[in-house]
């Protein structure tokens, strides 16, 4: 991997530090049941080996080893691999987790069977040097698995809300890209075999509401946390209540609790 430029090094530690912020296995409990059923669809068989991408607190992992695979995660975030470890040990599975980058893979050429990535690998800052690495570590015949955000579901509008407060960098394409069929063919484009997209449906699901939701997220969503502490306290208040508002215009619990529906794009890439 060359040596990386001042600014993009400057960017990677921002980056870093906003995930390592907060605490995104709090988050990540709320879509649990999701991230399981995108992993059973997967055809899993024992013995196979696979890498999951920006694996978080393990959830995809885990269950990936309780269906007999040799599992390996990597995250940027110290604090995330810590929890997939103790996730994985309550769990009573055994699986390989480590701190590493989307970027730049710390494995061999072709060295998994599978390679998935749920809501992960799309936020790396470089879409076209993610991929590349995502296709480098799967063995010819293998399959790239991702789920990613679509632009127009409730999470892509939670991006939009941060981003009115919080302006990304304009040389970092927007991660929701990952979840536009068009955008992934083309960086699908070279070495796949066969791509297969398929618009699916996930659940936020709280046992709390709306409100309490939206508190949840400023203090443990590294990205919704970093933008609340960046702004005054008018800022605060207002985004705050703009949270508020969106998830409670989408939930659909009918009691105190919150649950609400977003869109995903499932990316089943089988290596040339």
């Amino acid at each position: 991997m060359p040596e990386l430029s001042t600014e993009l090094n400057a960017l990677k530690s921002r980056l870093k530090d906003t995930w390592r912020s907060g605490d995104f296995g709090q988050i990540g409990r709320a879509h649990a049941r999701g991230n399981v059923e995108f992993v059973e669809r997967l055809s899993i068989e024992p013995g196979m080996k696979v890498l999951d991408v920006a694996c978080g607190a393990g959830t995809a992992s885990i269950a990936a080893a309780l269906a007999g695979a040799e599992v390996t995660g990597v995250d940027i975030a110290q604090n995330l691999i810590d929890q997939a470890i103790a996730n994985a040990e309550q769990a009573g599975v055994t699986a390989r987790f480590e701190v590493g980058d989307a970027e730049d893979l710390p494995y061999e050429d072709g060295g998994f069977d599978l390679v998935m990535t749920m809501f992960g690998a799309m936020f790396a800052p470089r879409p076209d040097v993610t991929a590349s690495e995502l296709k480098r570590v799967c063995k010819s015949g293998g399959v790239i698995a991702m789920g990613n955000w679509t632009p127009d579901s409730f999470t892509g509008q939670t991006f939009k809300l941060n981003a009115k407060y919080n302006p990304p960098p304009a040389e970092i394409p927007a991660p929701v890209l990952w979840g536009t069929e068009a955008v992934v063919r083309e960086r699908f484009s070279d070495g796949i075999s066969d791509l297969q997209l398929t618009r699916r449906k996930i659940f936020f699901e709280f046992p709390f509401g709306p409100t309490e939701v939206a508190d949840h997220f400023l203090k443990y969503f590294g990205p919704t946390q970093k933008t609340f502490e960046s702004l005054d306290g008018a800022g605060q208040e207002s985004l705050r209540s703009e949270l508020v508002e969106l998830w409670t215009a989408h939930n659909q619990a009918t009691d105190e609790r919150t649950k609400v529906e977003s869109e995903h794009l499932e990316v089943i890439a089988k290596k040339a």
